[in-house]
């Protein structure tokens, strides 16, 4: 009797071993077939200090302090500029902006932050504190947004694509680089030529002419601006098309190779779009 049950646990044994091995084979498929992300150990490195430009602010909402450098306003040609290697057709045709004022993140949000404000964190490629948070919407940064400003009492945007523009040159400070800071994408952004296919810590880079940093690189980040085709015309603060059904992500990432992060390289997503994709945010109105 007792052999007998010794033979029945056994074969039991075996048969939640081999469903288990049967689980984890068709899940690897499954991640395979559908290029899912495979998520990286978790990463406390701490975020080095940062530039400190005049006019800088700091913002503390939910235990999380970060900060604001200021963009002066100016008017700048957007798209292919003749530094822009090897444009895409969308970069054209260049045309004369001009942008008010305004405030920018230092750095793109950070899952700490967007944890401390959300109650979650959605990263699922490189998950870190000081890492940028990635995996969210163009809906989900709304719903951020609007938790951000309820706990500061400010009025948070997505940046516009031409302020996003204008801030990643250097304002009125630029040099007409090819990435923001530099012309060398490896000391100003993480991209594929230099990631090990993973995000990294934000400001682990050169910041550019504004104390910015990552604007090329590290991950995509949403604009507000619905993509539509630029127009020849000058511009004075354009606020993108009136409708549509994609929005604008700009600098680049981790995964696409260096040209990608280009200062006038410029992407479409539907905005309920998960994936490769963050953020960083303005403040119009101080």
């Amino acid at each position: 009797m007792l052999v007998k049950k010794h033979i029945t646990r056994l074969a039991t044994l075996a048969l939640l071993l081999t469903v288990a091995v049967a689980a984890a084979l068709l899940w690897r498929h499954y991640r395979a077939t559908r290029n899912l992300p495979t998520p990286s150990p978790r990463d406390d490195t701490a975020m080095p200090a940062l530039v400190v430009p005049d006019g800088t602010i700091a913002v503390k909402a939910a235990g999380v302090t970060f900060t604001l450098a200021p963009v002066e306003g100016g008017t700048f040609l957007m798209g292919a500029t003749p530094e822009q290697f090897d444009p895409w057709e969308s970069e054209l045709p260049v045309h004369e902006v001009t942008v008010s004022s305004f405030l920018m993140m230092q750095t793109e949000v950070t899952q700490e932050l967007w944890q401390a404000v959300m109650g979650d964190n959605p990263s699922r490629w490189c998950p870190g504190r000081h890492r940028p948070v990635e995996y969210v919407s163009w809906d989900d940064c709304q719903a951020f947004i609007a938790k951000l400003n309820s706990l500061t009492g400010k009025r948070f945007a997505l940046p516009t694509e031409a302020q996003w523009e204008f801030a990643a040159r250097g304002g009125t400070r630029g040099h007409q680089y090819i990435y923001a800071g530099g012309n060398d994408a490896t000391t100003v952004a993480w991209v594929k030529e230099n990631s090990d296919s993973v995000t990294h810590v934000v400001a682990t880079r050169a910041p550019n002419e504004l104390g910015l940093y990552d604007m090329s690189g590290n991950v995509w980040e949403w604009c507000q601006d619905y993509y539509g085709a630029y127009d020849s015309l000058p511009q004075h603060n354009p606020q993108g098309p009136a409708t549509g059904k994609v929005r604008v992500s700009r600098g680049g990432n981790w995964r696409n190779e260096a040209p990608y992060s280009r200062v006038a390289d410029r992407h479409k997503l539907r905005p309920n779009y998960r994936g490769d994709v963050g953020l960083r945010l303005v403040l119009n109105e101080p």
